[in-house]
Parts: structure tokens; C-alpha cells; sequence
């Protein structure tokens, strides 16, 4: 049996159907149709499906769809767009952050939200805040120094 859910992503409404045992992260991909929220360990490890729910990070594999219910998501998605990258994003590419990009969905909200709570971060606390997201490339640094240059481009 499946379930009315109400839900806003990326500042857009949807109403979706979910059955209970659906995660947040299969009603952002296969209710609303988003995929930039990847799906890799299904347990909540990598990080890959990282979101904002109400501007709280959350591993979106881990929260069920139900719990939702008239809040609102960012995805990779709405952090910016093709032609109007976030700085976040910019920086990425400047600072050679994406590699095969798989774990660079989750790490760009995981920086988004760091960036929100602390706008002049150290390198310990990037660390931190990274630690929840796996990257088999091995980015962390490239991603660190990309944060950083966010961070001060954000303050100057």
C-alpha cells in the first residue's frame, strides 16, 4: 500500500506516493526524479545521498520518506545551476574536488551546511565535517582547499 507524501525539494512542491519502507533518498529519486542524490551503501557510511531536510544535513538512505512529510529537502540540484554554479561548485572545479563524482553530491551539501553554521571554518573543521563522506578518488584535499577559498571568498 502506498502513501500520500507532501514534501518540498529544491523550493518546489511534489506529491508523491511512497510505500512505508521507502527512504527519503527513493522518494527524492524515484518519486520526484532527481538522481544527482546518489545511492551507494544504502546504510548510511558514504555520505553519497547527503541532503538538507529543514536545513538539517541528513543521510537520506537512512530517513524514512514518511518523516518528510511538509518539509523541505535540498538536493545537489538546487545548490545551483548550470549556468549559475554555487561558489561551492565553482570552487570544486577550480581546486580539482571532482574526480569521478559519485561522492561529490553529498560532500557539496555537507560543505553548503558546514558554510552555513561556520562561515570561517579551519582545516580540522572541514575535516570533521567531511568525515562522513567516503570518496574512493581521494579528493579530501582538493575538497578542503575548495571550502576554504569559499569560505574566503564569502568574508572578503
Amino acid at each position: 500500500m502506498k502513501y500520500p507524501l507532501s514534501l518540498t525539494v529544491n523550493d518546489e512542491n511534489y506529491d508523491i506516493l511512497v510505500e512505508p519502507y521507502h527512504t527519503l533518498m527513493e522518494a527524492i529519486r524515484d518519486g520526484v526524479g532527481l538522481t544527482g542524490t546518489k545511492c551507494a551503501c544504502d546504510d548510511g557510511r558514504c555520505g553519497a545521498c547527503t541532503v538538507l531536510l529543514d536545513g538539517t544535513l541528513v543521510k537520506s538512505c537512512l530517513v524514512p520518506a514518511l518523516q518528510a512529510q511538509g518539509k523541505s529537502v535540498l538536493t545537489i540540484e538546487g545548490l545551483g545551476t548550470p549556468d549559475n554554479l554555487h561558489p561551492l561548485q565553482v570552487a570544486f572545479l577550480e581546486h580539482g574536488a571532482v574526480q569521478c563524482g559519485y561522492c561529490t553530491p553529498g560532500m557539496l551539501l555537507t560543505a553548503k551546511n558546514l558554510l552555513d553554521e561556520n562561515p570561517d571554518p579551519t582545516e580540522e573543521d572541514i575535516r570533521t565535517a567531511l568525515r562522513g563522506n567516503l570518496c574512493r578518488c581521494g579528493v579530501y584535499t582538493h575538497a578542503t582547499q575548495a571550502i576554504l577559498s569559499t569560505a574566503k571568498r564569502d568574508t572578503a
